[in-house]
């Protein structure tokens, strides 16, 4: 994939990048632009009919293996060279597919975390099978950092999803503050599954989760609706990156402290397998 274009759209993951392997880079690149595409239908200015017609043509082309759709052929190279479920990427799509209407609304907090899984912990556990993770325990991990990642992005693009008529949560800064919550809540449970990633990939891993992180705490600096709408869309700018790469050294060594990976994040996952069997999954 080129890097001008993952740099332009994946500012956070192109920096941790960096610290991939080419050969690593080279797949998480693959699986990227496969979710790229899927984005890319769903927040076309298409009108919806359209949408939901290249998401279809997308969605057989990837079931009936048309690889002559190369990021098709891509990806499939990828699922069977590092064994993905099926299951995991056919969530992605009914992730991408809620978004596939012209007004979305999600109402609970079963909804939220479901949806977040879809379109965000897929991906996390996809990457987790690219960087060679086989622990069940640090692969839960793995999702619940894309879910993370994702109720970040949902906390940061209140009013741009606003604009296409996406209503992930309540448009008002208490709700974007228990948003960014709940997302440390994940962050944190995640940390200790970092150590089940190989060594030679795990420090990409860190940089991405902190430099996240810290997209929440600049939000939160908003401290209103008000100043939250004047902002813009928030980004960490370069100089805290390098920051937080360099804190990232000490993660880095506190987890060779971890002996076992215990992972108790069950009040959250018990939601989730209301609607997703993890299990069939990892």
């Amino acid at each position: 994939m080129n890097k001008d274009l993952l740099k332009s759209h994946a500012k956070s993951f192109y920096w941790a990048s960096f610290f991939l392997s080419k050969k690593m880079y080279s797949k998480c690149s693959s699986l990227y632009n496969f979710c790229r595409t899927l984005d890319d239908i769903a927040d076309s200015s298409d009108k919806l009919e359209f949408k939901k017609l290249n998401f279809i043509k997308f969605k057989n082309d990837f079931l009936n293996k048309k690889f002559n759709n190369l990021i098709v052929k891509a990806m499939w190279e990828v699922i069977d060279d590092v064994n993905i479920s099926e299951k995991v990427v056919l969530d992605l799509f009914d992730g991408v597919e809620t978004d596939l209407e012209e007004n979305v609304k999600i109402k609970t907090k079963k909804d939220l975390l479901v949806y977040s899984y879809r379109v965000a912990g897929t991906v996390g556990l996809m990457m987790s099978k690219i960087l060679k993770v086989d622990n069940k325990e640090a692969l839960k991990g793995a999702i619940d950092l894309g879910i993370a990642m994702q109720l970040t992005n949902i906390a940061r693009d209140v009013v741009e999803d606003k604009k296409q008529n996406r209503e992930y949560i309540d448009y008002n800064f208490s709700t974007i503050k228990e948003t960014i919550d709940n997302a440390e809540i994940f962050y944190k449970k995640s940390f200790i599954a970092i150590s089940g990633i190989p060594l030679k990939s795990r420090f990409s891993v860190i940089v991405a989760r902190r430099i996240y992180k810290k997209i929440g705490e600049y939000i939160l600096k908003e401290k209103n609706i008000e100043n939250y709408n004047n902002a813009g869309k928030i980004y960490v700018p370069i100089s805290r990156k390098v920051l937080e790469t360099i804190l990232s050294i000490i993660d880095f060594l506190k987890l060779f402290f971890i002996k076992n990976i215990s992972y108790d994040n069950n009040e959250n996952h018990s939601i989730l397998s209301q609607e997703i069997n993890i299990n069939e999954r990892i």
